[in-house]
Formats: structure tokens, C-alpha cells, sequence
């Protein structure tokens, strides 16, 4: 098993678990650097491991004539367009050059999907995206979130690589969501620390309070998320512009317990990369490993 383990977040179902290691160990290693750890207090590449589910979103081939593989704006559902919506508005306050939507073009049709999709194209947050990647990967959100067998598969390729001697669990966009659950059903781990990176714990409705287990109704206040398990800490790390992440700061919503850090991404704003090689995160990391002489 492995110390750290890493959850992706949405988009890679073309990847692989050695592809995904590639990219995230030497990152993870750097930040830890960052933070002022000593090459001895580094984990080695082994005690890394990343979970992989990618696979589960990844339709099947065709043969060529037989049916259309792309997804078009008539067939996202209703959490797609809100969920498109929320991206749009955020990345309109955060990106000059993306048009503000109003209350008519705020992706409740096909018509209004399509308006979303060509503007945030055009934004820096998703320069570089097709309108059927955008697509793919508001439906991987709203398969985890809405269909169980999806989530149970995901959860299945989490409990699988858990170990006696996992100690730091690290979640990216979607995979904070799948750490976070995971952990608060199986509070018997041994696991230390989570922390999450660009994550979209903190929307409500449409990924908050579809949580499992499902925030705790509270007289005043509003509803508070459970805590994750029997984890000791938990940080968790956004980009000032990370539209995937639109709550930075999950302490109204999970307690104060939670250390939340503003970062800068630069123009990779969700890119797992620039999270990895903070010295936030490798800070949170290094103490969940009870790494010494780490930056406060």
C-alpha cells in the first residue's frame, strides 16, 4: 500500500494510474520541498500511490455508421445547466473577457447550454476545451453525484488501495469530493490528514448537500458537513480563480477545523500541477507524515 494516497479529479478518463503517477509524484515531492522538507523526509515514489476510476467514465468504442458519440448541449440534464451556470457566473467575475450572463442565458436550455459553453471557451479557465470535453466532464460530476452504482465503483477503487500504513489523503477537484466521502465511511483508517485541492465540496445544492453522508440540519447556522472520519486534519488548498472550486473557504460549511489557503495558479488556475507544488500543500502533506521542520 502506499503513505500518501492520490484521488484525480474529472477529465482523465483517457488516463492511467502510471500515467496519473507521472504527473503527480514529482509534483507532490516538489511541494513538500517547498515547504521546507530535507530530501530524506521526501516519500519515495512507491509509498505514493494514485487511485484510478477514470476508466469508469470512458465510453465504450463504436463501430463506425452505428450511432453519435458526442455529446451535444440537448443532452445535458438539468444539474448539467446548473452546474454550467455556476461556472459561467464565476468565471465571468474572475475573467474580463467572459460575457456576464443574465437571468436569460444562464444555461436552462439548450439554447442557453450552448451561450455557456462558447463563452466560457473563450475564458483563460477553460482555454483549450471543446464544448463535448466541457460536456463530458459536467456529466462525470453529475454521474458521481446522482447515479450510486457510479459512486460505489469510485468508492470501491478508494477502499482498495487503503492501507494500514496510509497516513495523508490527497483529493483533486472531483476526487475531494470522492476522498472526503470515503473517509467519513471508514473512520476506522488510519489516515492523518486530508487535504483537498480545487475542490467543489462547498457548492450547495448541487454538491454539498447531495453529500454522503448528508450535512447535519442545524437550528441556526444552516447545515453543517460531518467531519471526515478519523482524520486529525484537514486542509484544503484553492486558486483565487479556480472556477471548479467556487467555495474557497469550507469552514461556514464543515467547521472551523478546517485550514483553508488562497493560492496562486497562475493561468492553471484547477491544474493539479501548481496544487501539488504549493508549499501549502506540501506543508499539509509533510505533517500528515510527520515530516519535521516544515514552514507554519
Amino acid at each position: 500500500m502506499a503513505l500518501v494516497l492520490c484521488i484525480h479529479g474529472i477529465g482523465q478518463q483517457l488516463g492511467g494510474e502510471d500515467t496519473l503517477a507521472s504527473d503527480w509524484v514529482l509534483a507532490l515531492r516538489d511541494g513538500m520541498r517547498r515547504s521546507g522538507c530535507a530530501e530524506a523526509q521526501l516519500p519515495e515514489a512507491g509509498e505514493i500511490r494514485c487511485v484510478f476510476y477514470g476508466d469508469l467514465f470512458r465510453p465504450a468504442g463504436r463501430r463506425l455508421g452505428v450511432g453519435d458519440p458526442w455529446l451535444t448541449a440537448a443532452d445535458a440534464t438539468e444539474f448539467d445547466q446548473q452546474l454550467l451556470a455556476a461556472w459561467w457566473q464565476a468565471a465571468a467575475e474572475s475573467d474580463p473577457r467572459v460575457v456576464h450572463p443574465d437571468a436569460r442565458t444562464l444555461a436552462r436550455t439548450p439554447g442557453g447550454v450552448q451561450a455557456a459553453l462558447r463563452a466560457l471557451s473563450g475564458s483563460a479557465f477553460f482555454a483549450g476545451l471543446a464544448e463535448r470535453v466541457m460536456l463530458s466532464d459536467l456529466q462525470q460530476v453529475r454521474r458521481y453525484m446522482t447515479e450510486p452504482e457510479v459512486r460505489r465503483a469510485v468508492q470501491d477503487r478508494v477502499t482498495a488501495q487503503v492501507g494500514d500504513d496510509t497516513r495523508v489523503v490527497v483529493g483533486h477537484s472531483l476526487g475531494s469530493v470522492v476522498a472526503y466521502e470515503a473517509l467519513c465511511a471508514h473512520p476506522q483508517w488510519p489516515v492523518r490528514t486530508l487535504v483537498t485541492l480545487g475542490s467543489p465540496l462547498g457548492i450547495r445544492n448541487l454538491i454539498f448537500d447531495r453529500l454522503v453522508p448528508a450535512p447535519a440540519v442545524r437550528d441556526q447556522g444552516g447545515p453543517r458537513g460531518a467531519w471526515p472520519g478519523g482524520a486529525q486534519s484537514w486542509v484544503n488548498v484553492a486558486d483565487a480563480g479556480d472556477v471548479v472550486a467556487l467555495v474557497k473557504d469550507l469552514r461556514p460549511l464543515f467547521g472551523a477545523g478546517v485550514a483553508c489557503y488562497l493560492v496562486q495558479n497562475g493561468s492553471r488556475a484547477h491544474d493539479v500541477g501548481p496544487y501539488l507544488t504549493a508549499a501549502e500543500t506540501g506543508a499539509a502533506i509533510a505533517a500528515g507524515l510527520g515530516a519535521q521542520d516544515v514552514r507554519e
